[in-house]
């Protein structure tokens, strides 16, 4: 059987299982097709979206007292590495790096951003990794010895539920000579500021949003009809996290292979969570993970914050 094939394989029923509960949702890594990557690209750049530019800000400031966790002839390895945007301003300063692991699970998109990387740094060895950071992978038997230094940026660690962060956190720690792990983390703030985040007024975060069920249509032969259904941002301030839901605005049914499955007008499906931190709530699941904060920087306005972790 091909990749191909797997790949939708595992999308369907993933999608068969998830649409099935009680509550309707999808796995959120579903989004991140070729389409949806470059459509959250976008979303990086919208006025209202303030992580990336408020994370590179962080970044461009402190670059020199992240280099002192950089240790000499690291491998750089990065969980989700989309475009690899914030990556090169590690890049320009780690001159010490031996290589860097770009790790995403699109394939024709991260293929292509490490040739990007590889043309403008040529004399870094850039070494593309095609797995899912939540799933157990393994690295290549000549990096197992490699000291390696991880990087997730972008919040992506707050899409996670506080088991699976939890989980991820202590995989990573698990490496062989890991020795760093640099992370983004977004903040609790004013929830005004996150509903605009995630529902823009351009409407680019809703296409994004949407763009799922187009997979799913493409992919696995589901007869979604797009334009009855609506995006909707939500902020959750029991559980410190922005929802995303698409909402059938009539009652519908919708076929994926041979079953129906039955929507209310008003249903939603659940399709990704952005958890905002504290730091001492992400000091208690990095300490839980066998990780000690070494620094936590943030912008003036506390909006977002750069965590560099040190194994215990």
């Amino acid at each position: 059987m091909n990749k191909h094939i797997l790949e939708n394989l595992d999308l369907l029923t993933s999608a068969l299982t998830s649409l099935s509960a009680q509550k309707k949702w999808l796995d959120s890594k579903w989004f991140y097709d070729n389409a949806g990557s470059a459509i959250f690209e976008e979303i990086t750049e919208l006025p209202e979206y303030y992580p990336t530019r408020t994370e590179v800000a962080i970044l461009n400031k402190n670059i020199d007292q992240l280099q002192q966790y950089i240790p000499d002839g690291a491998a750089l390895v990065e969980l989700g590495s989309g475009s690899s945007t914030k990556t090169r301003i590690l890049l320009d300063k780690f001159d010490n790096l031996n290589a860097y692991l770009p790790l995403d699970i699109s394939e024709d998109f991260l293929k292509h951003s490490a040739n990007d990387i590889a043309i403008q740094y040529p004399n870094l060895i850039v070494d593309p990794l095609v797995a899912d950071f939540m799933s157990p992978f393994e690295f290549p038997t000549n990096y197992m010895d490699r000291t390696k230094v991880a990087f997730f940026p972008g919040s992506t660690i707050g899409n996670l539920e506080a088991d699976k962060a939890i989980n991820l956190l202590a995989s990573v720690h698990r490496w062989d000579k890991i020795s760093a792990f640099i992370i983004g983390i977004d903040l609790v703030k004013d929830t005004n500021i996150l509903i605009q985040a995630y529902d823009d007024a351009a409407g680019v975060t809703a296409a994004f949003n949407l763009n799922i069920l187009r997979r799913l249509n493409r992919e696995i032969g589901a007869n979604f009809d797009l334009a009855q259904f609506k995006h909707e941002a939500r902020w959750n301030t029991e559980k410190s996290r922005i929802e995303m839901h698409l909402v059938s605005l009539v009652a519908q049914t919708v076929e994926i292979g041979t079953k129906i499955l039955t929507f209310a007008a008003g249903e939603s499906i659940h399709t990704e969570n952005s958890h905002k931190y504290t730091r001492e709530s992400f000091e208690q699941i990095a300490n839980q993970s066998g990780w000690n904060i070494r620094k936590f920087i943030t912008d003036e306005d506390d909006l977002f914050a750069i965590a560099v972790l040190s194994p215990k």
